[in-house]
């Protein structure tokens, strides 16, 4: 561009990656309201064809890489998977980590994405896969105090403390690694675009090169990203849509465990979470959850119900807590913690006009033990059992778990992949179960566990209580 020249800019949506040439203040595309800032637009030098791939570097990647096909030329045979040497890693991942693919790894800061990656990255290496950790934000003697705090790091794992995207692919061309990790997208930048790092076109063009880098070279990538206030990756949304596999670290950061679950993934189930605890050597993975969220659990209290949820194909088995109390206001105070408020105040609702109990003058607080947020309509029963039990203030079973769905009428309704559930409480020692009876029908029953069908939620009350 010539010496005093104006600069061409134009207008973004920090939501979607909207382009136009003025400012709107609705965006036309995701309708998001003040969402559009101004960029420079991209300047592509001559020399280079998207921030340090050229043409000619990536032409061995096949022949039929560069002209059209049919789907029977293409090659549809299982891609073998790698394993993360973590098994909670490697379920929410579909079964291990798919040669050539990128994955986006957001959280909250401190929440252990940085640590997480390089215990993985360790693993990797020591099993004899080459692997680049490429560094914006830390040095390289940050790292390696990390490193040495977690167990070291494998001879095949190289550390690359650089933020230029061009200096980065060059050295991933040299290096040809089987796995690469870039944190975090947020620092890195394209020379080819004249905006700061971290603004919604660099963002957008950084994960352009990274996703052609990982598709014609058969690199993993894994990309770490900040997150916002809401709780979403921070930038455009389309860079959501170019990754194939989005996982989030939740968690509070100040208690010990992670959840790690998959909202995004093309080569397996978005409905698998990983349990991890944080220690001081790093994160271990929690391999029977049930059993953790249960563990401290108030034996012969009142309030207190074991329900069962499922995530994915995993039952997960959740201790329910609710406490009612004659309200000092005219308007009684309800509280969620875990689930869903307005369920909550449905459920109380169906109770008070199916079973006449007047929970209109009670103060009613429910949480769901262990941190875990779980919104599926088969813990309604549970809920429903606690709240009758702190009212009535007599304690249900310590050794009954309860779990179906409540309908408007106050019917048990059905839930799916009810053996499993009965199962998980089983290997846990649960010896009494009361779950919807239109699941009886066909299902295995494990020795030593009752199970008690029931249609309505009296029904189910009186099983429980008596």
């Amino acid at each position: 561009m010539a010496a005093g020249a104006k600069k061409k800019t134009a207008f973004f949506c920090q939501e979607c990656g909207y382009e136009s040439a003025k400012w709107m203040g609705q965006c036309p595309s995701c309708h998001a309201w003040n969402t559009m800032v101004e960029e420079p637009v991209r300047i592509v030098s001559p020399g280079r064809s998207g921030g340090g791939l050229s043409g000619g570097s990536l032409a061995g990647t096949g022949s039929t890489a560069h002209r059209p096909v049919t789907l029977s030329d293409a090659d549809l045979s299982e891609e073998p998977r790698i394993s993360t040497g973590y098994s909670e890693l490697d379920r929410v991942l579909g079964g291990g980590i798919v040669k050539g693919s990128l994955l986006l790894v957001g959280g909250d800061p401190g929440i252990g994405k940085s640590t997480l990656l390089l215990q993985v990255t360790r693993n990797l290496s020591q099993g004899g896969h080459r692997v680049l950790y490429v560094s914006g934000e830390e040095s390289l003697r940050q790292i390696g105090l990390r490193a040495r705090r977690i167990g070291g790091a494998g001879e095949n794992l190289k550390f690359f403390c650089e933020t230029d995207l061009d200096v980065i692919t060059d050295a991933a061309l040299a290096e040809k690694p089987e796995v690469c990790v870039i944190d975090s997208i947020q620092t890195m930048f394209n020379p080819a675009v004249a905006a700061a790092p971290g603004s919604v076109s660099q963002v957008r063009e950084a994960t352009g090169v990274l996703l052609r880098l990982a598709k014609e070279q058969g690199i993993t990538i894994f990309i770490v990203g900040h997150v916002t206030k809401e709780g979403t990756v921070a930038g455009p949304r389309v860079l959501e849509h170019m990754v194939d596999t989005v996982l989030y670290f939740e968690g509070d950061r100040y208690a010990s465990y992670r959840v790690l679950r998959g909202t995004k993934n093309r080569f397996g189930s978005t409905n698998e979470i990983g349990l991890f605890e944080m220690r001081q050597e790093g994160l271990l993975q929690v391999e029977n959850p049930s059993e953790y969220m249960l563990a401290g659990r108030p034996l012969g209290a009142s309030g207190s119900v074991v329900t069962c949820s499922m995530e994915g194909t995993r039952p997960l088995l959740v201790e329910v807590q609710a406490l009612l109390n004659e309200t000092n206001f005219g308007y009684p105070k309800r509280q969620a913690t875990g689930t869903d408020y307005n369920r909550v105040s449905l459920l109380m609702a169906v109770m008070e006009k199916r079973l006449g109990l007047p929970l209109g003058q009670q103060d009613a607080y429910v949480n769901l033990a262990g941190g875990i947020r779980q919104s599926e309509p088969a813990l309604d029963l549970g809920i429903a059992l606690a709240v009758v039990s702190s009212y009535r203030n007599r304690p249900i079973d310590d050794k009954l778990m309860a779990f179906g769905e409540i309908g408007l009428s106050g019917e048990i309704r059905a839930v799916s992949q009810a053996e499993h559930r009965v199962q998980e409480a089983a290997k846990l020692g649960f010896t009494t179960v009361i779950m919807p009876r239109a699941n009886l029908r066909g299902m295995h029953r494990p020795e030593g566990v009752e199970i008690i069908g029931v249609a309505g939620l009296g029904e189910a009350i009186d099983a429980a209580m008596g």
